[in-house]
């Protein structure tokens, strides 16, 4: 099968920094899917994984962790597919990603399509509705319910994004008021889009007076820049939430008076250690199929490359890595 690889570590502008090659059909364990990929998603997980050191030992290196496609095969324990059915995933950042033609992922892992949604526009959602999913609703414990929520605030900084995309519109249905940061004229205008309340720019330090007081903060930008703000700006015994990995130490007493609770969000912990609750991103993923088919939520697909190759590889990392890209970039297969 083709694929597009990463064998050495390469700049960007280098033209061997993605290679394309011919790898053998992916072998299935027990609850493994086999998927004919047609449309894959781009990330940061995808070039912080291409960044990384290459050992002596290590094979081509396969990324996407992103994808949509159709199933053409299933292991012998799998219980919830079939071939032929069209699904979308996340997938297992210990395993070869979905760069490829042919790709094995654990049906626990994998929802059901949306039926309104194409595929490029379905491959758009699976990562950054998990990240901005478990973040509300598991490390944050937002309720379900918008009776719950009502008069509560979220601040979600850096919200143009993927996961900010999703986060703005799951914090609405849950009857959230949402602010949201974004600092260019398009990526606020992509925001109030969305539905988000109150729209300011994070270059602003004043801007943020208007977000004191919010019972849960959903970082998805510098954790270290914004740390002492979030510890300013977070309502006594409120919560606040993580996806970027901090480069020096933080101070966590600036939480203590305040009782404020802290917590990390990383989508693949659950198939990373195989937790009990695994399943439950399949689950989670069939809700947002229910809710994209029946419009209470939109794809943040923004931006569409034509073929899996490696210059069109080249060119999503490049827009991912200037930090200017909005919603999704997804390559059709």
């Amino acid at each position: 099968m083709k694929a597009v690889a990463v064998l050495k570590n390469l700049p960007l502008e280098d033209p061997a920094c993605f290679v394309e090659i011919e790898l053998p059909q992916p072998a299935l364990g027990p609850q493994d899917l086999l998927v004919q990929v047609r449309a894959i998603s781009v990330n940061p997980v995808d070039y912080k994984v291409r960044r990384r050191p290459f050992a002596a030992n290590d094979g081509p290196r396969v990324l996407g962790w992103d994808a949509a496609g159709t199933v053409l095969g299933v292991g012998a324990a799998v219980k919830n597919f079939k071939p032929g059915d069209e699904v979308f995933y996340a997938g297992d950042v210990t395993r070869p990603g979905a760069n490829s033609e042919l790709h094995a992922v654990d049906e626990r892992i994998v929802g059901r399509k949306p039926k309104n949604l194409g595929f490029a526009e379905a491959a758009a959602l699976p990562l950054t509705a998990l990240t901005a999913w478990e973040g509300l609703f598991e490390r944050l414990a937002v309720s379900v319910s918008v009776d719950a929520n009502r008069g509560k605030k979220l601040l979600v900084i850096g919200a143009a994004g993927g996961v900010g995309s999703i986060a703005i519109q799951l914090g609405k249905l849950a009857g959230l008021q949402v602010t949201a940061t974004a600092s260019r004229p398009e990526t606020q205008d992509w925001c109030r889009q969305l539905g988000a309340d109150l729209v300011i720019d994070h270059r602003d330090p004043q801007a943020f007076k208007q977000a004191a007081n919010s019972d849960f903060i959903l970082n998805l930008a510098n954790t270290d820049q914004y740390w002492p703000l979030m510890a300013e700006l977070i309502a006594p015994q409120g919560k606040i939430c993580c996806i970027v990995e901090n480069e020096k130490p933080v101070d966590v007493n600036l939480l203590k008076s305040k009782s404020a609770t802290f917590a990390w969000e990383f989508m693949f912990t659950k198939a990373m250690f195989r937790t009990a609750d695994m399943h439950t991103q399949g689950e989670i993923l069939n809700q947002i199929s229910s809710l994209a088919d029946a419009g209470k939520i939109r794809s943040t697909l923004a931006k569409t490359l034509d073929g899996l190759n490696a210059e069109n590889l080249r060119q999503a990392h490049r827009l991912l890595e200037s930090g200017r890209s909005i919603g999704k970039l997804v390559l059709t297969v």
